[in-house]
């Protein structure tokens, strides 16, 4: 739907020639264009409703979608459910307010079934309620920046309180010998099952400081941790730079305190 443009200083002029009732485009008087507008600027899916000959029985209203081009204007005819006739040179041409106008103010007003909003540079993004009983009210953030947090989105929450969180933990299950961590581990529960040894590296450049993944040796097999290449590993384990978990089920959790550097910390041997 076109925007719907309104001006309080808007000058009344006329025609300087005579239009039939097909033309979609009238010339007003020389020098008045500008003033007819009264200060609102007409772009592309924008319209500003005029009146030919109005109130006379020839009164036609017409929607100025583009101009002016000197004088001249692109119309769209016969609006409002008037009808498109054939108006003089001379014929009166004015800004009214018209009951399409209304009509159009009313629908878009609350409450509304969607709500466009045109993007900074292209696009559009609608806002759409779902089903819901009685009223309800969404309440916008009151700062002058800020960020609405989306559901599927990767943001970061900062100073926020969880009440009765109700936090899931994906399980990454792992039954070989030996095990590389990757990047998707972050925040998982790696068990390790196997009747030999596990041993479980540490590679470099995969992890930012914070991240945290944990690790449960649930098999016969023992799991320790090594180190790769550039990566260092401290922990309270009788070998502080390749630790292992004391027994079958020990657990423990493997934080990266810097730029390839980790601490484990946990049931260790």
């Amino acid at each position: 739907m076109a925007t719907r443009l309104y001006s309080s200083t808007s000058v009344e002029t006329t025609l300087a020639s005579t239009i039939n009732n097909s033309v979609t485009s009238m010339t007003v008087a020389t020098g008045t264009a500008t003033t007819l507008l009264g200060g609102v600027t007409v772009v592309a899916n924008s319209q500003f409703t005029v009146a030919l000959d109005p109130d006379t029985i020839n009164e036609e209203i017409v929607f100025i979608t583009a101009g002016p081009s000197g004088d001249t204007f692109t119309i769209v005819r016969a609006r409002a459910g008037s009808s498109a006739v054939t108006h003089s040179t001379g014929a009166s041409v004015k800004h009214v307010l018209t009951s399409d106008d209304l009509t159009a103010f009313a629908g878009g007003i609350s409450p509304v079934a969607t709500l466009g909003f045109s993007g900074s540079t292209s696009g559009t993004t609608t806002l759409q309620a779902t089903a819901v009983a009685g009223t309800n009210t969404l309440s916008l953030p009151a700062t002058t920046t800020d960020t609405l947090a989306g559901i599927a989105a990767t943001q970061t929450l900062t100073n926020k309180t969880l009440t009765s969180p109700k936090i899931n933990l994906t399980l990454n299950a792992q039954t070989g010998t030996t095990y590389t961590l990757v990047a998707a581990d972050s925040g998982k529960l790696v068990t390790s099952s196997n009747a030999a040894a596990v041993v479980i590296t540490i590679p470099p450049s995969l992890f930012a400081a914070g991240e945290q993944i944990n690790v449960q040796s649930i098999g016969v097999g023992l799991t320790s941790f090594a180190a790769g290449s550039g990566v260092t590993i401290t922990s309270t384990g009788a070998t502080s730079a390749a630790p292992i978990l004391r027994a079958q089920f020990s657990a423990c959790t493997i934080i990266c305190t810097a730029s390839n550097t980790f601490t484990v910390i946990g049931d260790l041997s």
